[in-house]
């Protein structure tokens, strides 16, 4: 059986191999399937962000300051900085008392390419709400006001805010505090380093609790997926093709992250070399694998168009001129003939 791999062929060769770790597990804990290293530690980096907003919901934040499911979403993004993007965020910012000045994120070129490629012909100035991580820092911000904590300095380990996320971190992946490594993202909050193991389990326990907290960061995500990435982005067309059966959260380096709450199963996997094109090919190949176990409708989902693209990816040239491809290849290693039982 082969490693599962992202391949980048040019040409009629293979021009690199991107080898994939990857996990699938039960909200036990139990290992499904994989494929290399399951238990790599790794930054979460933003397929984190889930369990970053959960305390916004738990603490009351949310109803205090009117989050509804639309601004939930927008705490657990990494969006593409589009209008409604924007305006979002600068309407959590102005709930919870705050302004765009309050942000500890800074800006960064929109991850939308067609928004990246307009603001460069307007010559716009970035401003932190640009940020893809904005709608975290505003629930974050959210969070210390809801207490009455100091709002300087909330993105930093020490502060209140991130050790009450550490505890959710840690509740949900079952990993104790003081085994969960911690450092500094690109958004300047904290990001956690934890086993591919540990992040599958969050997403498995995530996809079936009944707390309160859970269901309502779970059912924002799947009922408004444009918010949690924006036009073209496979996180929202994973889970605009497959409504309420999956929700999937992209990281840094090629992290991904994705919950089958029919099956009650958590996935995480880590593209080793850190290349992000190959992250959202990776995941595709995994949920396609694990749903075609069972012949659900989660496979026939991940074949519309608007996913299937993100599965096999064109590359061009500077004349956008196709020159190749990337494509997924290898299996995962299943545990027994019956261990994915996707009921979606």
């Amino acid at each position: 059986m082969l490693q599962l791999r992202v391949e980048s062929v040019r040409g009629d060769r293979v021009e690199s191999v991107h080898p994939v770790s990857a996990v699938v597990v039960d909200a036990r804990g139990t290992s499904l399937s994989g494929a290399g290293d399951q238990d790599l530690v790794t930054f979460w980096r933003s397929a984190a962000k889930p369990f970053q907003a959960l305390p916004i919901v738990a603490d009351g934040v949310a109803d205090r300051y009117g989050f509804r499911a639309d601004a939930l979403d927008l705490a657990c993004a990494s969006h593409s900085s589009e209008p409604g993007h924007l305006a979002l965020a600068a309407s959590m910012l102005a709930r919870a008392g705050h302004t765009e000045a309050d942000l500890a994120c800074g800006p960064h070129v929109p991850l939308s390419p067609d928004v990246a490629a307009q603001v460069a012909r307007e010559g716009r100035t970035l401003s932190p709400l640009w940020s893809n991580c904005s709608g975290k820092h505003a629930g974050m911000l959210a969070l210390a006001a809801h207490h009455g904590w100091p709002t300087a300095g909330y993105e930093r380990a020490a502060h209140r805010v991130q050790e009450r996320i550490l505890v959710e971190v840690s509740r949900w992946t079952g990993t104790p505090q003081d085994a969960v490594g911690r450092a500094v993202d690109g958004c300047t909050a904290v990001c956690f380093a934890l086993p591919l193991s540990a992040m599958a389990l969050g997403y498995a326990r995530l996809a079936v609790s009944e707390d309160r907290s859970a269901v309502r960061i779970r059912e924002a995500m799947m009922a408004h997926p444009w918010l949690v990435g924006g036009t073209g982005r496979p996180c929202t067309d994973v889970m605009a093709a497959a409504p309420g059966m999956v929700f999937a959260k992209i990281g840094a380096e090629g992290v991904y992250c994705a919950g089958i709450p029919g099956a009650g199963l958590g996935v995480a996997l880590k593209v080793e070399d850190g290349d992000m094109r190959c992250a959202p090919i990776a995941l595709l190949a995994v949920l396609q694998q694990v749903a075609a176990r069972a012949s659900s409708r989660l496979a026939g989902a991940l074949e519309v168009p608007d996913v299937a693209r993100h599965a096999e990816v064109i590359i061009r040239n500077t004349r956008d001129e196709a020159t190749g491809y990337l494509r997924a290849r290898g299996s995962l290693r299943f545990a027994t003939a019956s261990a994915a039982t996707v009921r979606t």
